[in-house]
């Protein structure tokens, strides 16, 4: 196994260069599914959740109320941290199946972990390559506005709630630029793939 950590701030440009990198072969797991299984309806997470925050926090149908939990932890940090110690394990738990799984038929396999929160979370896996895809913070609040539909208060306020582009770019082996066109950012991205090629 040769494991990729992506990163970047929101609307950097992941989703293109992880597309790129799974139709050059690589398997990509998203790091934010993950944490939406690990509190799915029925799931040992979302149990947990209920003990921990009431069934105030459940939908008549059996799904986490994302709003109502939201308002709970927003503005509590001790909460938030009960909320982490469920969750994070449980996405642990399912990225070593995912890992497991791959790895079974194919023990060299490329994995592209899309971790949004690599540098926040402190996400600790045994990293072959760090990457993150970067662009300026006001290329990105447009992209927000034009693409998510966001206010301009809204997307600045999404992007200062994440580590900053230096903090990501410390833990980094490889910056991809996304600030140019798709074409730019898929060329960084082939050289990055062709560099995995070169180092399996």
């Amino acid at each position: 196994m040769y494991l990729i950590g992506l990163t970047g701030g929101i609307a950097a440009g992941k989703s293109t260069v992880s597309r790129r990198l799974a139709e050059h072969g690589a398997h990509h797991i998203d790091a934010d599914q993950l944490a939406r299984e690990a509190v799915a309806s029925g799931s040992k997470g979302l149990t947990s959740v209920a003990q921990a925050f009431g069934q105030e926090v459940i939908t008549p149908d059996g799904n986490l109320d994302r709003a109502a939990l939201g308002a709970i932890v927003f503005h509590d940090p001790a909460k938030l941290e009960v909320l982490n110690g469920i969750v994070h394990p449980e996405v642990q738990r399912l990225t070593r199946e995912r890992f497991a799984s791959i790895t079974e038929g194919e023990p060299d396999a490329v994995i592209v972990y899309d971790v949004p929160l690599l540098v926040e979370a402190k996400v600790n896996h045994p990293w072959d390559l760090i990457v993150t895809v970067e662009a300026p913070v006001e290329t990105r609040v447009r992209r927000l506005i034009e693409l998510r539909g966001m206010t301009e208060d809204e997307a600045r306020g999404r992007i200062s709630k994440q580590a900053t582009s230096e903090q990501r770019q410390e833990v980094a082996d490889v910056v991809i630029d996304s600030s140019g066109s798709v074409d730019e950012t898929i060329a960084q991205t082939d050289a990055l793939w062709q560099r995995v090629i070169n180092r399996l």
